[in-house]
């Protein structure tokens, strides 16, 4: 059985939070929007029809409670979620928390402006927030 392994650029984008029983919980390297990408751990998936049924069960799991934890400690106005892998095939699902006035509100995050990095102690701040969050 082949093993799974992290897209690279998914790992060069993001920074992991959690493992949780199906995915790699990440968080992007992109101050402007706390988002998240749930990875399940499954080697050679693209669709979410692909992965089993139990798993499909777990992604929606866990990607519900992803989406509530990001709610929870971020107070966002809306929390977006969504897999797209038009750029990166390796099945991934965003969970993005977006706020009234936040950069390209109300219109979509992808391809507009450039990632602005998060300080190191912002980064480990939000980690900590959502680890702790998650593990309730």
């Amino acid at each position: 059985m082949k093993e799974f392994t992290l897209d690279d650029r998914l790992a060069n984008d993001s920074v992991s939070v959690a493992i949780t029983g199906l995915c790699d919980v990440r968080l992007m390297k992109d101050s402007r929007w706390p988002w998240l990408l749930l990875v399940p751990r499954r080697p050679d998936k693209s669709e979410i029809f692909e992965l089993t049924p139990l798993d499909r069960i777990l992604l929606t799991f866990e990607s519900d409670k992803v989406a509530s934890a990001l709610k929870t400690v971020t107070g966002a106005t809306k929390i977006n979620v969504g897999a797209l892998g038009n750029i990166v095939r390796q099945l991934h699902v965003h969970v993005i928390a977006r706020f009234e006035g936040d950069a390209n509100w109300p219109g979509p995050i992808w391809g507009y402006g450039k990632a602005e990095p998060y300080s190191d102690e912002d980064m480990n701040s939000l980690i900590a927030k959502l680890r702790e969050t998650l593990s309730q």
